[in-house]
Formats: structure tokens, sequence, C-alpha cells
């Protein structure tokens, strides 16, 4: 392959493929995170709530089968070469959840509802792009890395399945696999729609694509190509800054997910025939969702991923942050949802 094509090229296509997927399931099979809570605390269904259950343990049973065939390497990913950081995983998830509320969306729901014609997703997405830049790499970098400190991961903690090798003794890709069933099985346990399963399983073949390929260039590849898979946080600015500097700038497999996802969520909206164009038409419903969108960006550069990066790409390496993290995102959109619905008074 790198014959034909260099590798920021290649891997920018390995990240739009993987992305083209995960937006034909955000806009064909509905797999959204804020959906699937909302459904779950106000519609009384978990039909949602356990595709994304079928997501995750796709995603680790086929990341940690690979790791073990070796086609990915697990050590260089970056959410097993940090040290946990609990304050950060959990006030991070915080605010990524609760801006999630308030803005409708998180960056991958933005991304698709965007494909298939929504302008509001479009502000949403320039603003939690530039407030991610702005925490990671701008003008509050210092304060958030003061506050905020990462360390290299020791030996002992670098996931939840080599502590659990540690004391077992049993091979880390064995404890991913039986983890990865185990999630596999609770989540298909109880009948439920056939179409929510199988875009579970394509959004967990996604992600566990992304650490394929990229493990391939940078084993392959000459230019010390990082190992990463899909998120939707600091990938979008740094999208924005591509689209404004691609002259002096590479393609990225951040870019390739970003522009997948678009892509993807525009052809499922128009085999469903939902594209049109919208725009908000109430001032206080966009003032909310920018404050919303802002949050997103900050709370996923602080907890070093967004919804999908924690709550899939890091949770199918067993990353000790990834459960930590989604549980803060999820008690951050209820209490978003709650504030919204029902305005925190008592139910009688």
């Amino acid at each position: 392959m790198l014959e034909y094509f260099s590798e920021p090229t290649l891997v920018a296509l390995i990240g739009g493929v993987g992305g083209v997927f995960l937006g034909l399931a955000a806009r064909l099979g509905r797999f959204c995170t804020l959906g699937a809570i909302e459904d779950y605390f106000y519609g009384g269904s978990s039909v949602r709530l356990r595709m994304w259950g079928t997501a995750i343990g796709t995603a680790i049973f086929v990341t940690f089968t690979c790791a073990a065939l070796g086609l990915i390497d697990l050590g260089q990913t970056a959410y097993l070469s940090q040290s946990l950081n609990l304050p950060a995983a959990i006030i991070g998830g915080l605010m990524f959840g609760y801006g999630m509320a308030l803005s409708g969306n998180c960056g991958f729901g933005a991304l698709s509802r965007l494909g298939g014609g929504d302008l509001r997703s479009f502000v949403i997405v320039l603003v939690m792009g530039l407030a991610a830049y702005m925490v990671m790499s701008g003008p509050f970098a210092k304060l958030r890395i003061t506050l905020f400190p990462h360390h290299a991961a020791s030996a002992d903690t670098t996931g939840i399945a080599h502590w659990l090798s540690g004391i077992s003794g049993v091979d880390v890709e064995a404890i991913g696999i039986a983890v990865g069933l185990t999630v596999l099985v609770i989540s298909l346990i109880t009948k439920s729609d056939d179409k929510s399963y199988f875009w579970g399983g394509v959004v967990g073949l996604a992600i566990a694509s992304g650490w394929i390929g990229t493990t391939f260039v940078s084993q392959t590849g000459f230019d010390g190509t990082p190992v990463v898979s899909h998120t939707f946080s600091a990938p979008i600015g740094e999208t924005m800054l591509y689209a404004m500097t691609a002259s002096g700038n590479t393609l990225s497999f951040a870019v390739g997910s970003v522009l997948g996802v678009l892509v993807g969520a525009f052809i499922g909206s128009l085999f469903k025939g939902h594209f049109r164009w919208e725009a908000c038409e109430d001032p206080r419903e966009l003032r909310r969702q920018i404050a919303g969108a802002a949050l997103l960006g900050v709370g996923a550069v602080i907890a070093t991923g967004c919804s999908i990066g924690q709550g899939l790409s890091a949770f199918s390496t067993l990353a000790i942050s990834a459960p930590i993290t989604l549980a803060a995102i999820f008690v951050g959109a209820y209490i978003g949802l709650r504030q919204l619905i029902e305005g925190f008074q008592e139910i009688n």
C-alpha cells in the first residue's frame, strides 16, 4: 500500500473508511450516545444502550484478538501509554456529558447530523473544535496542564487487562478477549431489534479498524505514524486547521475520520430520504447549543477523549480511564437532560 500512497494519505484513507461506516451507523442505525441515554431514562427503552454495549464488546473482542495475532500494537496507543488522572477523567467526563445534553449532540453526533443537512450542528462542530484547541494547545493549555497533568504509565497501570494479567498470570490478550465476549453476551442476552445489534457491531469493527490500519502503517512506514483510532474532539479542530492551512499541512487519520463521518452520514441520509437543510430559529436554543459545544470541546480535552474516544476507542483497549470517563459522561448527560426536561422539579 505504501508503494501507492504516502503515509499521511494512507492513514487518512484508513480513518476515512472507518468514518464512513460510523456515519452510516449514525444515520441508518441511529447510533447516538445522547439518544441512548435519553431513550433509557425518559423513553423506557434500552435498545440503543444495548447497541452501545454491542459496539463496546465487539471493539474489545476484535482489538484483543488482533493484538494476539500481532496486528495491533496496544503498547503504542495513547490510552495505555499514560497513567490515569482520576480528577481529569471525572471532571472532563461530567463537563462533556453536560455539554452534550445542552447542545443536543456530541461531536460525532453533530458531524452525523451535519451530514444530513442540519446547519445547527455546523455551529456546534465549529465551536467544539475551537474550544478543544484553545484548551489543548491554545491560551488555556498551560492552565489545563497545571490542573490536570498527565504522566507516562507504569507497567502495572497500563490497563484493566494488564492489571488482571498481573494478578492472575493469564495472558493480556486472553483476558481482553474474554472481557469482550462477556460484554457481548450481556448486550445480546435480551431479545432486541437485530438491526441495532448489526450496527453496534459495525461501530465496534470501525474502531478496531483504526488500530489495525495505523499499526500496519506504523510498523511498515518510516514517518513514526502514531497508533490511533476514532475520536471526535481535537480531530474536529485539526480538520478545521487543515481546511485553512492544507498547503502547509499534511493529511492525518483524524482529518480522514471526520470527513468520512460526514460522507457516511450524507449517504445514509440520502438513502433514508432524510436529507434536508435545517437552521436554528430560536436564539435561546442557539445560545444553549453554543455553550454546550464549548463544554464538549473543553471536557473532551481534559478527559483525553469524547464519548467515542474514551467510550469506544479507549474502552477497546480496556484503558482504566475508559469506564470512569464514560460513567462521568452518562452522569453529566443525565443531569443536563433532567435540567432541560424536568427543570429539577420533583415529579409526583
